[in-house]
């Protein structure tokens, strides 16, 4: 990718509710790149829309970039040479711009009204003919303008596309051509002098100098609208923004992403206990690759291997079993200290502990012993609660599976056998049960140590047994078994 010129990116999304899985592909795309190539990360918030983007969602935007741990260099908060960062506060700017253009002849006034241009798309596609602004009011008089103020039409800005074609590289696709017939002249500013996105966003990008725009698919044919902005502005070829366009994400079924199949909003995926590298991770492997079919990388090796001559040009498929297996890979590869502050608030939100010190410190105690096993960090409290509620219960599911007088019978050998064990840990609980219920009774360790679990944690799942008992303690396991065997 070009690169003669200092990088720039930017990330401008319009907020109107939480960032999705292709929000935050696209952010960490220019994010690494900006990291790889020692440039700039710049940030913007295309709020103009004010119907639809409100101040929550737009500092939802700015907390989940900062926790996913991509950090702006210039932006909302951070500031920079090129502010105002938030669209609604440059609209001084864009009118400036519009006046501009029109004054130069670049664009002009359009008096269409809606009903009018509706029933040229209805002509249209009668005709079967490539729909658009078929440039009624391009070349109107001083009498036809003076009539339509006299009818008190309000007026919207046009930009005039020429005759002709664009055509641009494209660093993923390669050259495109956009025939105008395709393109026909667009609406700058809306009649209440409001901006529309084709205006501030190539405005913008010019003024703050981006020098590299890598965007979804899906704007791809947006370009052709923006470079010809950027000809009404007197930019010259070799300043315009190097683009390139991302590819689709697509759902298991091959459908665009929904709920139902991964398009749901980071702040879900923060939620249910993945880890903000688990997730930039997984985003980076949509549609891009290092290159060595390897699939766990953490954010400083995305930075130094990330180019976009390998992001690919075909759609990306969102597969959530293997963003939950990399999640689960970057849970294990926690430190315990670690490990402990990421889960701590899903036990504390669960009411599985209230946060003292006594009981943090019996949490840094079992999370070894279920760190293996989970996938996300929302499966902690499940997991620990039996080691801290108070009015403990078996799971009426599992109660039929110690009723019975084999389980009676195991229950009350294994209370016999706890009671005398002078030393309790799970070494000496394990030696234990295993002679006596394995050795002497012969039963199988499932059925031996099923019945028990259930006893002591209250579930069939739980974490390994002999050391859940042990961080029990002895009396609570006694206790909890003599309730079972009153059941």
């Amino acid at each position: 990718m070009s690169t003669k010129r200092a990088v720039k990116v930017r990330f401008a999304p319009s907020p109107t509710g939480d960032l999705h899985v292709g929000n935050i592909r696209t952010a960490l795309f220019d994010w690494a790149y900006a990291r790889h190539t020692g440039g700039t990360f710049l940030f913007r918030i295309e709020d103009t829309d004010t119907t639809r983007v409100t101040d929550e969602y737009i500092q939802a935007a700015i907390e989940t970039l900062k926790w996913l741990g991509l950090q702006w260099d210039e932006g909302p908060e951070v500031g920079g040479a090129n502010g105002p960062y938030l669209q609604s506060q440059r609209l001084d700017i864009y009118a400036e711009w519009a006046q501009k253009f029109l004054t130069q002849g670049d664009a002009y006034h359009c008096y269409c009204s809606p009903d009018e241009l509706e029933a040229v798309r209805e002509g249209q596609r009668k005709a079967n003919v490539a729909p658009g602004y078929n440039g009624h009011c391009r070349d109107l008089t001083a009498e036809q303008i003076a009539a339509f103020k006299a009818q008190g039409r309000e007026a919207v800005v046009r930009m005039r596309m020429p005759d002709g074609s664009t055509t641009f590289t494209d660093e993923i696709r390669g050259d495109v051509t956009f025939d105008h017939k395709f393109v026909p002249d667009f609406v700058l500013v809306r009649a209440d002098g409001s901006p529309l996105y084709t205006l501030a966003v190539a405005i913008d990008d010019i003024l703050m100098g981006v020098t590299h725009v890598l965007r979804g698919e899906d704007l791809l044919s947006s370009t052709p609208r923006q470079i010809r902005v950027y000809q009404a502005m007197g930019v010259k070829l070799d300043d315009y923004p190097v683009f390139a366009h991302l590819p689709f994400v697509m759902g298991q079924d091959n459908a665009k992403l929904s709920k139902r199949n991964g398009e749901v909003s980071i702040a879900w995926y923060r939620e249910q206990g993945y880890l903000p590298e688990a997730i930039c991770n997984y985003l980076a492997l949509l549609g891009w690759s290092p290159g060595d079919d390897r699939e766990n990388i953490s954010m400083k090796e995305l930075t130094e291997l990330f180019t976009v001559e390998k992001v690919h040009s075909s759609p990306a498929r969102f597969d959530m079993k293997k963003l939950e297996a990399i999640n689960g890979d970057k849970i294990r590869a926690l430190s315990l200290e670690e490990f402990t502050t990421w889960t701590l608030p899903f036990l504390i939100k669960a009411n599985v502990i209230a946060g003292s010190a006594e009981e943090i410190e019996l949490v840094k105690q079992a999370l070894p012993l279920i760190q293996e096993r989970i996938v996300k960090l929302d499966e902690a409290p499940a997991l620990l609660r039996f080691l801290f509620v108070k009015e403990f219960a078996v799971d009426p599911d599992a109660v039929a599976k110690i009723s019975d007088d084999a389980a009676k019978d195991i229950l009350r050998r294994s209370k016999k056998e706890l009671e005398a064990l002078a030393a309790w840990n799970h070494e000496s609980i394990e030696g234990a049960l295993r002679t006596s219920l394995i050795e002497e009774l012969g039963l199988k360790p499932r059925i031996a140590f099923t019945a028990l679990r259930i006893a002591t944690t209250g579930s069939t799942i739980s974490p390994p047994l002999f050391e859940s008992m042990e961080l029990l303690g002895k009396e609570a396991c006694l206790t909890r078994i003599s309730a079972a065997l009153a059941l």
